[in-house]
């Protein structure tokens, strides 16, 4: 490798971190929004507005061509399958929501950096070094650590978080997989037209006219999704599967901040913990690829 490509290469990296960084904390304030809203618009709802704004944000930047590039796509299969996977995950997540507690429920869903760095390994065919390995179990670590979790007996509403976590595990392989074989916006069309369809029929029978404060907040929870998923699409271009991983992680901590800023949450010592034991695990990613690609 020439003494140029390896700061190209080492920018890309970062570049990846930093956008991904980026869609998953816009994905925590759109989770903040949804929080709200969840008590009194069902999911079903919420899915199918954030999906139509999404969906009209993108015909809006690229018009009939944009329509035509999109049927056309060579990745309209595996983007189905995606979709369907993340929609499982999702229905999953939110019905064993209503009988495990929140701490539980976290602690058991953020399995799924280490599902997606295994997943790299056997799908994609990525080399994952033992520094990446540890700093992946030194995150879910602090998770453990942070959400302080009682002891969990094997039931259903548990094996649907595991599942939950599987499912969008193999999601994001399969990102990396079609990241590079298309456009970003072509993948966002796909991946939201499929929600607004699967989504839309339960809305017909379920639909409660918005507030219109809940109308606002639906249209920011489409915008905000929009913003992220480009983020985080984009960085599945420019660094592994089992680089990014381990960012996820970052997701928790905002979700602590944002409890204690909206719900006056205050974190126990745990928290700030296993906090320190996730940040951690990004610097040592990090750190490591600074090291790998001087090298």
């Amino acid at each position: 490798m020439t003494d140029t490509a390896i700061p190209e290469t080492r920018n890309r990296v970062f570049v990846g971190i930093g956008l991904t960084s980026l869609g998953y904390f816009l994905f925590s304030c759109q989770d903040v929004f949804i929080k709200l809203l969840v008590e009194h618009i069902t999911v079903w709802q919420i899915l199918f507005v954030r999906s139509l704004v999404v969906l009209c944000g993108c015909l809006a930047a690229g018009g009939p061509p944009l329509v035509t590039a999109t049927w056309r796509s060579p990745i309209f299969q595996p983007m189905l399958l995606r979709s369907f996977l993340i929609l499982a995950a999702w229905l999953s997540y939110y019905n064993a929501a209503r009988y495990l507690q929140l701490a539980e429920l976290t602690t058991i869903y953020f399995a799924a950096p280490v599902i997606v760095t295994l997943l790299s390994i056997f799908l994609l065919g990525e080399k994952v070094p033992m520094l990446r390995w540890a700093a992946v179990l030194m995150g879910f670590a602090g998770v453990f650590i942070a959400c302080d979790p009682a002891r969990l007996g094997i039931s259903l509403p548990v094996a649907m978080v595991l599942a939950a976590a599987f499912l969008w595990g193999l999601a994001i392989v399969l990102l990396r997989k079609t990241a590079l074989r298309e456009r970003t916006i072509i993948q966002i069309i796909l991946n939201n037209a499929f929600f607004l369809v699967f989504a839309g029929i339960p809305t017909i029978f379920l639909w409660q006219t918005p507030t219109l404060p809940q109308f606002l907040m639906l249209a920011a929870i489409g915008l905000i999704s929009g913003i992220a998923q480009l983020a985080l699409y984009e960085g599945m271009r420019y660094a592994d599967a089992s680089i990014i991983a381990s960012f996820e992680y970052m997701a928790l901590i905002w979700a602590f901040v944002f409890g204690y800023l909206v719900w006056g949450d205050v974190p126990r010592r745990e928290v700030f913990i296993g906090a320190a034991l996730i940040v951690g695990a990004g610097l040592v990613i990090v750190g490591n690829e600074r090291m790998r690609l001087r090298r």
